[in-house]
């Protein structure tokens, strides 16, 4: 099987991407691609430019250098919004829920990209209005269900659990329908349980859904055990690529994560 691509066809390419921030250097001539779906992992210590390509994906930086596309569109210069649309979604390392809205309610949001109605049409709720919020309650529900939400479906998401929140998080994600589901740390703070929980979402949800997912993660564990394909940053450079396996024995790595230890930043 090749490095940089998967057989089923690539979803997301990324060519010669670079990103600096003043005289800091956040990415230095990234390229991959990643096959449709396929889970690929992004992994390297702090400081990687993990977080850095997240927001080039999601259209949040747009870099200096380089194309990045998706379903052969390209997204650079595109505000998030758009960015969304064209198939992205992503679920936040630090919750981006509202706290008194209800589970229900906060999943229903992740609808909006599909809503197409005229003002009158959303102030008296009638027409393709009242026809797109029963399909995005119909949505969400079953997306409850998915989630085994259900027990807490109508509670203010400020009420429940950090773990619970994580799933809610997740959900609102997929009621954006992406073809690319960004995972920015999905089990971070998490205890065992929830972690082994929310690994078994992320399976189904590949295998039920079919969505192609991009993680970056610090559980290495998590990584190994899910991941098709991993890349490893190190200084905003590319410093391996491939399998699991092949990635966790690369020397290249062993020295940027030793490197990191024993500096303080691992």
């Amino acid at each position: 099987m090749p490095t940089d691509t998967m057989p089923s066809g690539d979803i997301l390419t990324l060519d010669a991407v670079s990103l600096s921030f003043g005289g800091t250097q956040a990415l230095s001539d990234i390229s991959f691609s990643v096959g449709k779906g396929e889970l690929f992992a992004v992994i390297g210590p702090n400081g990687a430019g993990k977080t850095s390509m997240f927001n080039c994906l999601s259209g949040v930086y747009r870099p200096q250098a380089g194309s990045i596309t998706i379903n052969g569109e390209s997204i650079l210069g595109k505000r998030p919004d758009v960015v969304a649309r064209l198939g992205i979604a992503r679920m936040f390392q630090n919750i981006e829920l509202f706290d008194n809205l209800t589970v229900l309610d906060n999943i229903k949001l992740g609808r909006h990209i599909h809503l197409r109605y005229n003002t009158i049409e959303a102030a008296l709720r009638i027409g393709r209005a009242r026809q797109a919020e029963r399909d995005a309650r119909r949505f969400a529900e079953d997306l409850i269900e998915f989630l085994s939400l259900q027990s807490v479906r109508n509670y203010p998401v400020g009420m429940l659990p950090y773990g619970v929140k994580k799933r809610v998080e997740l959900g609102r994600a997929l009621a954006m329908e992406p073809s690319l589901l960004l995972l920015d740390e999905p089990v971070a703070g998490m205890n065992v349980e929830e972690t082994e929980d929310m690994a078994r979402y992320i399976l189904d949800i590949r295998s039920e859904m079919g969505i192609t997912m991009i993680m970056v993660e610090h559980d290495m564990k998590l990584v190994m055990d899910l991941a098709d394909r991993v890349l490893v940053l190190d200084f905003g450079r590319r410093i391996a690529l491939g399998e699991p396996a092949a990635v966790q024995s690369d020397p290249a790595v062993l020295a940027a994560y030793l490197g990191a230890a024993e500096s303080g930043h691992a």
